[in-house]
């Protein structure tokens, strides 16, 4: 193993997965990595305090890792078993095993932005950039607060960050944050379901969940044979016991839930009465909450 740390978050990265990795990294000294490339979200966020994207880290192998915003070995890097793992922070449930005592701090709040933003205050609180990347992080996880994964102390260090960093209206800002992906008419359907995908082993049954988030959810209504055809092939070829595909509408607050696997399982799963391909659950925005520990609870 070399002497350089590389701080990667999960597979298929979002923006809190990616602006921890950075800001972490920045604080430590460490290499900030992504397993694969951004979306557009995040480059916005990125571009508008002016800092490059990560680079990839490809094979885990013969390094030392600190992960982020994720511990299962589902979402991590490839060849996780021949990697040094020092660290987690996350906010996710725990999910995790390794031989060795190491560094793990959890905490049941919104997004790891706000994890970091409290654990070194000193640091962030002093720097205008990091506020601003952990802010952008922040808004985007708890979907503007609007998310039920969202707290109080998410609200509290959002405040805390935007004064630093000059953002006057946080909600207009993390509007802007979540516009930024929000346009998927002109996307290949591949990327619409992959771009924010992770794999789950529920009870031994391998269980895909992916989400996007929209501002107008007939974006999503008019492709809705795309995504089922997307869904059957990939269930079809990767040997997928479930895959769902969350469609939110961050305006109207509720989501389209597109599926292939045992009917049953979910309406077991949402207490609901589910289309053949589909289901509209109002309130439902958190993938992390609202829909992976019920679908766990069916398996």
């Amino acid at each position: 193993m070399g002497d350089d740390v590389y701080v990667v978050g999960h597979k298929s990265p979002d923006t809190d997965t990616v602006v921890s990795a950075i800001v972490y990294a920045k604080i430590k000294g460490y290499i900030p990595v992504t397993q694969g490339a951004i979306n557009e979200e995040t480059a916005f966020v990125l571009d508008k305090f002016g800092v490059p994207a990560p680079g990839d880290l490809g094979s885990a192998e013969g390094k030392k890792l600190v992960l982020v915003d994720h511990n299962e070995a589902s979402q991590a890097p490839d060849n996780l078993d021949k990697a040094e793992i020092v660290e987690i922070i996350d906010h996710h449930k725990m999910n995790f095993n390794y031989p060795d005592p190491i560094a793990i701090h959890v905490e049941p709040v919104g997004s790891t932005a706000t994890i970091l933003a409290k654990l070194y205050q000193d640091e962030v609180m002093k720097d205008k950039t990091l506020a601003g990347l952990l802010l952008g992080a922040l808004l985007s996880d708890t979907v503007i607060f609007k998310s039920p994964t969202t707290t109080e102390e998410d609200k509290k260090v959002a405040s805390q960050l935007a004064e630093v960093a000059g953002i006057a209206d946080i909600e207009a800002f993390g509007i802007d944050v979540k516009k930024a992906k929000a346009n998927i008419a002109d996307k290949p359907i591949k990327d619409v379901v992959m771009a924010d995908f992770k794999n789950f082993d529920f009870a031994g049954n391998k269980v895909g969940i992916g989400q996007t988030e929209v501002v107008d959810i007939n974006d999503v209504y008019n492709r809705a044979s795309e995504v089922m055809d997307f869904l059957n092939d990939l269930k079809g070829k990767e040997a997928y016991e479930m895959l769902i595909f969350v469609a939110t509408d961050i305006v109207k607050e509720g989501s389209e839930l597109y599926y292939v696997g045992d009917k049953a399982k979910m309406e077991k799963a949402f207490n609901t009465t589910i289309g053949d391909q589909s289901v509209w659950i109002d309130g439902l925005l958190s993938r992390k909450k609202q829909v992976v520990p019920v679908i766990d609870k069916t398996f």
